[in-house]
């Protein structure tokens, strides 16, 4: 009986390109695979990202952009509304709805719970907004967080929950794992007790295409510590949110 032995294939190596005769977007893509690590659509590669090329790449992405005008045929030379249309879309994705891939964590001050708090905190509503990653159509929602802190928790100002949420959500996301970002972020910034957070958003790639309906929306939660154990905090927290939409 003859057997076949699986031989295991090692992993491919990149070395990082930064010959400037290359398009900027493959010298990052490079750097980021000679680190080994991932650029999925809802990652932060800011750190691959060196001084200057956000401008280069700001150009490239114009240059594709007016291809695929072009391709869908539209007149981007004699039409006012579109002839400037390839830089705004290109502005608007690196600048602002997916931001959160091409710039570091904002900078957030931990303070230490000096009071020994120990009850329930709840922020929100915090508006939120996306993009898809299968469609990139809008995802317009609010998130509320629950905190749970005990004395070694580290505590953070208020306005700070909603610029870790705009970074984490100014990416191609999709909703369910947009929450569990953020709960792994903040889990890591304040090490509560337990946190929760629920997220209601409606999803354009439902309501503008496909079935088009206009009145369906998403809502998720993540549990982590406290209230993943114990039910009756887990209770208080989703009766408390019912109060206030």
């Amino acid at each position: 009986m003859n057997r076949k032995t699986s031989v295991s294939k090692a992993p491919p190596t990149y070395t990082a390109v930064n010959d400037e005769a290359v398009p900027v977007s493959a010298r990052i893509r490079s750097r980021i695979r000679a680190a080994q690590q991932r650029f999925h659509a809802n990652d932060n590669i800011a750190a691959f990202i060196q001084p200057g090329e956000m401008e280069l790449l700001l150009e490239e992405v114009q240059g594709k952009m007016k291809a695929v005008l072009d391709s869908l045929v539209i007149d981007t030379e004699s039409d006012h509304n579109t002839q400037d249309t390839a830089r705004r879309v290109a502005k608007m994705y690196l600048n602002e709805i997916f931001k959160g891939r091409y710039v570091a964590q904002p900078p957030v001050t931990e303070f230490p719970n000096v009071e020994h708090l120990n009850e329930l905190m709840i922020v929100g509503p915090i508006t939120v907004r996306s993009a898809c990653s299968h469609h990139l159509c809008p995802i317009m929602g609010k998130l509320w967080i629950g905190i749970m802190p005990n004395q070694h928790s580290n505590l953070i100002g208020l306005s700070k929950y909603a610029r870790l949420a705009e970074w984490i959500m100014c990416r191609p996301q999709i909703q369910e794992e947009a929450v569990t970002q953020i709960a792994d972020l903040l889990m890591d910034k304040m090490s509560p007790d337990g946190l929760a957070i629920v997220m209601e958003a409606d999803h354009f790639c439902m309501q503008w295409r496909g079935v088009k309906d206009m009145d369906s929306k998403m809502i998720n939660s993540v549990m982590r510590g406290s209230f993943l154990k114990d039910a009756s905090l887990r209770r208080e927290f989703l009766s408390l949110l019912n109060n206030k939409k």
